[in-house]
């Protein structure tokens, strides 16, 4: 038999919750090339290191989105979320596993990159809002290689909704 929650409970799994959705916000900036979403994830001053040098996490994302419009598509997945919500209850660590596929055109061809890797993060709460402070990726793997994606053609011909960048995916068409 298990015993009710107490409000130490529910704050434990609010916060958890909203921290999820932070990292949810994350990936939906990400792939629809949706700055507003992607700054939605982090503080104004959050510091963010994808292996190169601390930057601001907002600066990092405006480039970024730039450099992901030149791609056909990408996806980023994040599986394995584990949160450690301080005792105080206004700052937390993480640990989210990701996947994140990206399509580019080439002069060779459309090439398909998969990267797999792990965002180490540090949240806090201000007033009532989790978002990331700090966020360190780690890469595991990645693998290259030529595309094998069919879209008029095979299996998906007939599956017309395909992802898009912001404003035109459907995401944003939805009532």
């Amino acid at each position: 038999m298990s015993e009710a929650m107490d409000n130490e409970d529910l704050k434990l799994v609010a916060a958890k919750l909203a921290i999820t959705e932070a990292l949810t916000r994350y990936c939906r900036g990400i792939d629809r090339c949706d700055i507003d979403a992607l700054k939605s994830a982090f503080w104004p001053d959050a510091v963010a290191n994808y292996g190169q040098a601390d930057q601001n996490a907002w600066e990092w994302g405006e480039a970024t989105l730039k450099a992901l419009r030149t791609m056909e598509r990408t996806q980023h997945a994040i599986t394995n979320i584990l949160i450690d919500v301080a005792k105080s209850g206004d700052r937390a660590t993480g640990e989210t596993y990701c996947r994140a596929y990206h399509e580019v055109k080439t002069d060779d061809g459309v090439v398909e990159l998969m990267v797999g890797g792990r965002y180490l993060d540090r949240f806090e709460k201000r007033g009532r809002e989790w978002r990331v402070a700090r966020r360190d990726y780690v890469m595991d793997f990645n693998q290259n290689g030529p595309s094998t994606s069919q879209w008029t053609t095979g299996i998906y011909a007939g599956l017309k909704r395909v992802g898009l960048r912001a404003p035109e995916d459907p995401l944003y068409r939805q009532s």
